[in-house]
């Protein structure tokens, strides 16, 4: 790599890191509703929202409420997304004259863009209607990335809060999101892409003629409008010289602006950031690919100022840039390397140290834009896959093998080297309690983050976040190459079998950047985009560990169960002392009313401690004992809260 190289790489993240100090804390100020700059003109439209959708901004939720909100307003979002394709064309708004988007497809779009995934298994310019793009998938992507940033800012409140019983109001949060940060943001980079060429027009297609007309052949058509065809029943060709081509054109900054800094990735054309009119210029480049980091930067701020201790965000946001900067050199150094086997052809593409031309940059230019050169495609490639993003300025398929391994490493992650909007700040924050848990049990002291104690219950959460992911990731992949997903790839071998894994790391970490050897409308891949993106992972939109505890008792770690009743793990901690020993115990009871007493005739015996350990045959379903391990089993899962009274405890759940 030269000199001008690096710089750039290092220009690159003293931007981010400039602009995301302030962005950081003008969020916290928005989140905790202090007064910012912004106010005189959001104010007003966020007051008028309230109004009209009936929200109180002072009434706060607690988990249950405020879960359910999440849900019912992405699945609102999702549904409209859905009638919008299915009917655009009947709308307005549709220069090219689009049909409706096949049913498949349109699910599979309305689920991938509800959950952030934004898999796109079309050519958007060809295939939805500019009302489809503007009222579905831009506003869609206002509302995905203001749902994460909401989580995560409940998931602060419940962290810096000493009794939490509330986690303020998701209405109000998402409001906020949307009028305070996404878009004035979107403003003021759709302005700028637009001054660099970017189209923000109704008009569908443009002809602008070509400087070296083509000569192509066609069929000979009748005055019937049907092919002419010869005595083998061939259609009779004729040519034809092509002076003109239709570009299409569409409102393109608008949506480009969001798909960026909401960490979204689908973009207006079939191409992505590829597209000469999407990201036609280094600068817009720059700009775009600094909008992928920029509000996940900038969360890491937020946290820290809104906890009331910085140190707790920047040990975050270092290590994530750490984590970064480990994937993004190797994945830089490998494509500057170039190809070997164009070596044995006699084509160098090895990058020297000499100054450089567009005509020889130097290094593995295959499915790259010339203007942008090895550097910056390397660099949007790990950005966008650590950020969840997706969207591309290059093909990743065309990547050499260890300069594509190191984005695939980045999907893999789970989303926590920044991560999307919200999502992967608390996806690392998962990683930190794990972190904080370990470290407490080798110098030995109780584990606590921020003042609240890791206990089993957060650790299993915690577990179950971290193996989800690999699970649907590998499981999928295993179940696509059983069933037949061999025979639809377009590259065997090793780079085949990337070409399956790749479309299933939306199942868990909504990053959509798959290699393009696997048709995305095929036998095996209309399942990663669609229902799939919509489980509740790391990188959905939803809190890592809100679940209550359906078993409302104390923590009972380490304590020992009655040991004569034969099915004791179904009970109540022993209460007492002398668990073990004859004589009176008590028990707690599941349910209202005063805890009973069971005495023992006798010793425990060495019969009775073999006799315990091969219990008594039972049916295999019967149903009792399914019932109570069923229960004990959601009972593990989640272990108890504190409660009050043995009334708090919910009837389903108690069992004699």
């Amino acid at each position: 790599m030269t000199t001008s190289e690096y710089f750039r790489v290092i220009l690159y993240f003293l931007a981010l890191f400039a602009l995301a100090w302030p962005l950081g804390l003008y969020m916290a100020r928005v989140y905790e509703g202090r007064p910012v700059f912004w106010d005189r003109l959001a104010r007003p439209v966020e007051r008028l929202v309230y109004r009209c959708c009936g929200i109180s901004p002072e009434a706060e939720m607690d988990w249950k409420g405020y879960a359910l909100a999440v849900l019912v307003a992405n699945a609102l979002g999702m549904l409209a997304v859905y009638g919008l394709e299915r009917l655009q064309g009947l709308l307005p708004l549709n220069p090219l004259g689009l049909a409706g988007v096949p049913t498949g497809v349109a699910l599979n779009t309305a689920i991938s863009f509800a959950s952030n995934t934004n898999w796109q298994a079309y050519a958007g310019e060809s295939t939805m209607s500019f009302a489809t793009q503007m009222l579905g998938l831009t506003v869609q992507n206002f509302l995905s990335a203001a749902t994460g940033m909401a989580v995560l800012v409940a998931l602060i409140r419940g962290l810096m809060r000493r009794e939490v019983h509330h986690l303020g109001n998701f209405w109000v949060d998402c409001t906020r999101s949307v009028t305070h940060v996404l878009l004035p943001l979107s403003l003021i980079l759709a302005v700028v892409l637009v001054a660099q060429g970017v189209p923000q027009t109704f008009r569908g297609t443009l002809s602008a003629r070509l400087l070296a007309p083509a000569t192509v052949d066609v069929p000979l058509l009748d005055a019937s409008g049907a092919p002419v065809l010869d005595r083998t029943g061939q259609a009779v060709p004729r040519t034809e010289v092509v002076g003109e081509q239709s570009v299409a054109l569409g409102p393109v900054a608008s949506q480009e602006a969001i798909k960026q800094l909401g960490t979204n990735g689908g973009g207006f054309f079939n191409v992505n950031a590829a597209h000469p009119l999407e990201n036609p210029t280094p600068f817009a480049n720059f700009l775009e690919m600094l909008a992928i980091l920029l509000i996940p930067a900038a969360l890491c701020f937020t946290f820290g100022r809104m906890v009331g201790d910085m140190r707790q965000g920047l040990a975050v946001l270092a290590a994530m840039t750490v984590l970064l900067a480990l994937f993004l050199f190797p994945c830089l150094l490998a494509e500057k390397a170039g190809n070997p086997r164009l070596a044995a052809l006699g084509v160098d593409d090895v990058a020297v140290t000499a100054p450089l031309t567009a005509a020889s940059p130097g290094g593995n230019m295959e499915g790259k834009e010339v203007r942008f050169g090895v550097v910056d495609s390397a660099l949007w490639a790990t950005a966008t896959t650590a950020a969840s993003n997706g969207s591309v300025n290059a093909m990743h398929d065309s990547f050499t093998p260890l300069g594509g391994l190191f984005p695939m490493l980045l999907m893999q992650l789970g989303e926590v080297v920044f991560g999307g909007v919200g999502s992967g700040l608390y996806g690392m924050l998962v990683f930190v309690v794990v972190a904080v848990f370990v470290a407490g049990l080798m110098v030995g002291r109780t584990p606590e983050y921020l003042g609240k104690k890791i206990e089993a219950y957060e650790m299993q959460m915690a577990a179950l976040v971290i193996l989800i992911p690999p699970f649907l990731v590998l499981g999928g992949t295993a179940v696509a190459v059983a069933t037949g997903a061999r025979a639809a790839i377009a590259n065997p071998g090793a780079h085949g079998f990337s070409e399956i894994l790749m479309p299933f790391p939306p199942w868990a970490t909504t990053t959509a950047a798959p290699l393009p050897g696997l048709p995305p409308t095929g036998r095996i891949t209309p399942l990663p985009g669609g229902w799939p993106c919509s489980l509740p992972a790391t990188g959905s939109s939803c809190p890592p560990w809100p679940w209550p505890a359906p078993w409302p008792e104390k923590a009972h770690s380490g304590r020992r169960r009655h040991p004569g009743h034969p099915h004791a793990a179904f009970r109540g901690p022993a209460r007492g002392r002398g668990s073990d020993r004859g004589g009176a115990h008590l028990h707690s009871r599941p349910g209202p009313g005063p805890r009973r007493r069971t005495p023992h005739a006798r010793a425990i015996t060495v019969k009775d401690i073999a006799m315990r350990a091969k219990p008594r045959s039972r049916p295999l379903f019967d149903p009792p004992l399914v019932r109570r391990a069923v229960f004990d089993a959601v009972r593990k899962l989640a272990p108890a809260r504190q409660c009050e009274t043995r009334s708090c405890l919910p009837s389903p759940w108690a069992v004699s």
